[in-house]
């Protein structure tokens, strides 16, 4: 199987201006990113998807990694990330004349992972052939899981999800995951 490694690193940000190429922990999210693309073995081509130059011409310090101009109407807050992978899948088929059957999403945003993170996200992958996605988790820690939640009316503490009566003993509790954003992976 062929795999696609895609980097997306939009200039806009409304939070934090210049997010991925603002200094973090010694580097870039952006380079961080491509580092830890980089590390992986079964990526067997990676690029970076940017409406922006200056991330673009940051990638030129990487063998390998081929940039590409994302264009601006794909690069706003509210672009899904479909219309940014049919983007690229379909550049590097007319350029390139590569295709792939798999894309894995590593973003800038989300740090905390390395290479061999990337790798068992494939892994995962390859010994679930039924399976179309694969996404990075973390667990929920036990003080916010979501039976415990709660919500504020007025100046009352009422259940969010469960009245705590009906709460369980914390060791009969479900483990409850969520993404953490740092790995995604699709058929093409």
């Amino acid at each position: 199987m062929k795999v696609l490694g895609i980097i997306p690193a939009r200039k806009g940000s409304k939070r934090v201006p210049n997010k991925n190429i603002r200094p973090f922990a010694g580097t870039t999210l952006t380079t961080l990113a491509i580092q830890q693309a980089l590390e992986a073995k079964y990526l067997d081509t990676i690029l970076v998807s940017s409406d922006s130059q200056e991330i673009l011409q940051l990638t030129k310090q990487f063998q390998n990694i081929i940039p590409i101009r994302r264009p601006n109407n794909l690069a706003t807050d509210k672009s899904p990330a479909i219309d940014y992978m049919k983007h690229a899948l379909n550049l590097l088929e007319m350029e390139y004349n590569k295709t792939f059957d798999i894309i894995v999403i590593i973003q800038p945003t989300s740090p905390l992972r390395f290479g061999k993170d990337i790798d068992k996200t494939i892994e995962l992958f390859m010994d679930n052939p039924d399976a179309d996605s694969v996404v990075s988790v973390v667990p929920i820690e036990h003080m916010t899981h979501p039976q415990k939640l709660k919500i504020m009316r007025g100046n009352k503490l009422l259940p969010f999800i469960t009245d705590e009566g009906d709460l369980p003993a914390t060791h009969e509790l479900p483990n409850v995951f969520v993404r953490n954003c740092a790995v995604y992976l699709f058929k093409t």
